[in-house]
């Protein structure tokens, strides 16, 4: 408990500082407030347009989330097959990583011409995003599992699908949480960027990629340094979320969470 206070303390002393140099360089540079604002003028942009600040933020979380839990579905389930067949694997392995490397700037102006503006389109842009770390972690994990187990599996006369779901995916479980960890993030990045092309399908209301156009066509710089931070906000929240689930999931049976005991 006394480590958790402290790793706290810390966290928030270093937030701080940050604030401090922030206005510190304000004060030495004199840089004006159209390009970057003091930290009081931000948080008071928050405090005033809380309400659409809040709403924005349930927009684009609800659409990371979505694309998020699809990528984890999709993605687990292309490992299984991978999993199963090393001449599959081999074949469209390589096409899976592919999307890490297809800018994403390319591809929404695509989806928002099939799809259309709306969070229908943002979501399949996060789901895109999300996807690779998914399929690659848990097929890593699936295809790594030492032969002397699954030689003594097959020993004891094991299924193919006793194989799989009994040692195989259970051995996957904490590489398929270091892929949804990877995701969780970029699924927000994937969010606000399909945000910045798809917009809305109602006038005015939009998620945070959508308000931070807003304001950077209304020159609302602190408005705007609010929306990027409220982005980092929810990043942060859905890394402790599958951080946590982590934890829950695997902390009595594995060692990659589990606190070691001190004599």
């Amino acid at each position: 408990m006394k480590q958790r206070l402290l790793t706290a303390m810390n966290a928030l002393l270093v937030f701080a500082a940050l604030l401090v140099l922030w206005q510190v360089v304000l004060w030495v540079l004199r840089v004006p407030p159209y390009m970057l604002p003091a930290p009081y003028a931000v948080a008071k942009a928050v405090r005033a347009r809380f309400p659409t600040l809040l709403n924005s933020l349930a927009i684009t979380a609800e659409e990371s989330a979505g694309g998020l839990v699809a990528s984890i579905v999709v993605g687990a389930l292309i490992a299984l097959i991978f999993a199963q067949s090393r001449w599959v694997r081999r074949m469209f392995y390589p096409y899976t990583l592919l999307l890490q490397t297809v800018p994403i700037i390319a591809v929404a102006p695509l989806i928002l011409m099939w799809v259309g503006a709306g969070q229908t389109a943002v979501t399949l842009i996060a789901f895109i995003i999300s996807l690779a770390p998914i399929i690659a972690n848990t097929t890593q994990g699936l295809i790594s599992v030492d032969e002397n187990l699954v030689h003594l599996f097959l020993m004891h006369n094991a299924s193919r699908a006793q194989l799989l779901f009994k040692l195989r995916l259970p051995h996957a479980v904490p590489s398929l949480f270091v892929g949804i960890r990877i995701a969780s993030g970029i699924a927000v990045i994937g969010a606000v960027t399909g945000e910045l092309y798809a917009g809305s399908s109602q006038v005015g209301v939009g998620g945070l990629g959508y308000s931070i156009l807003y304001a950077w066509s209304q020159l609302q710089t602190d408005y705007l340094f609010a929306l990027v931070f409220a982005t980092t906000v929810l990043g942060f929240c859905f890394f402790f979320l599958v951080m946590f689930l982590e934890w829950y999931f695997l902390h009595r049976w594995h060692e990659s969470v589990r606190v070691p005991e001190i004599e």
